[in-house]
């Protein structure tokens, strides 16, 4: 039977994640202690968002959840506090934001968390929070007209691959002479184990207890892949070996690992390593 073999959190967008064992599900995404899943995001001067893409030593920013804080931590630099307590959304400080084609209004962290991500990324930069008047809805395009949103994830709020797919591009990796990567490269929040290589591609569903999330689109890649997320450098690229096998029609060729998914039911139940999931295939 498959199971979960891993999940994972990640606060502040394209940073370091929070490994768990159990993790809430919800229509945003994954949540743990109220702290959802891409809830924080850096952002430039113009409010535009900063990823691993452009500046890879991001991958080092690690945070942790403190009773009443997230501690961040970086290589050479003094842990930072921010408060987890939600800010007064009639007071605090807030800005327009800029991920990909959407515009999404955003708490502004304060100037010391401003100073703090600057330095270590080494450009100007802002933390921001997703706002509790904020909504980011999905494209309906992948979901079949059903509505869901997410916060600052690329475009969906829950990311799903499986160790057979990884398995898989490795052995390919290592044929060609080169290195086998972590599935940390990949960034998914749930790990399937125990289906064949890409079957969560083909899957109806991942059915997790009481939990229903419905795979929408697969998950075109980037150059992250290539970011060694234990020390921020860019290393080989694996795209050249993708490009023989992973190309998707779907998206316009776009070479693809993982499978972005929707909560359907089980709003706000508990999932957790080790748990059985079921797979039906769509076909």
């Amino acid at each position: 039977m498959p199971t979960l073999s891993a999940i994972t959190l990640y606060p502040i967008k394209s940073c370091a994640g929070l490994s768990l064992q159990q993790v809430t599900l919800t229509t945003l995404g994954l949540m743990t202690e109220q702290i959802y899943d891409r809830e924080w995001m850096v952002v430039d001067a113009n409010g535009a968002c900063l990823t691993q893409r452009e500046h890879p030593r991001m991958a080092l920013i690690q945070p942790t959840l403190k009773a009443a804080t997230l501690e961040v931590h970086a290589p050479g630099m003094l842990r930072l506090e921010i408060p987890l307590g939600l800010p007064d959304p009639a007071t605090a400080p807030a800005l327009t934001t800029h991920i990909w084609d959407d515009h999404v209004l955003a708490y502004d962290c304060d100037g010391l968390t401003a100073e703090w991500f600057s330095k270590f990324i080494g450009v100007p930069c802002r933390l921001v929070r997703f706002h509790a008047h904020a909504e980011r809805p999905v494209s309906t395009k992948w979901t079949g007209g059903v509505q869901a949103s997410t916060m600052f994830s690329d475009g969906y709020p829950v990311l799903v691959a499986s160790t057979a797919s990884l398995d898989d591009l490795n052995q390919k990796l290592v044929a060609a002479g080169r290195q086998a990567l972590p599935m940390n490269r990949f960034r998914p929040n749930l790990v399937i184990d125990g289906i064949e290589a890409f079957e969560e591609d083909y899957a109806d569903s991942y059915q997790i207890g009481a939990v229903t999330l419905k795979p929408v689109k697969p998950c075109p890649r980037c150059p992250m892949p290539s970011i060694d997320q234990a020390t921020g450098q860019i290393g080989p690229d694996p795209m050249d070996i993708m490009q023989s096998y992973r190309a998707k029609p779907e998206v316009e060729g776009a070479l693809c690992f993982g499978m972005n998914a929707i909560l359907i039911a089980g709003e706000d139940q508990v999932v957790r390593v080790g748990q059985e999931i079921e797979v039906p295939l769509a076909f």
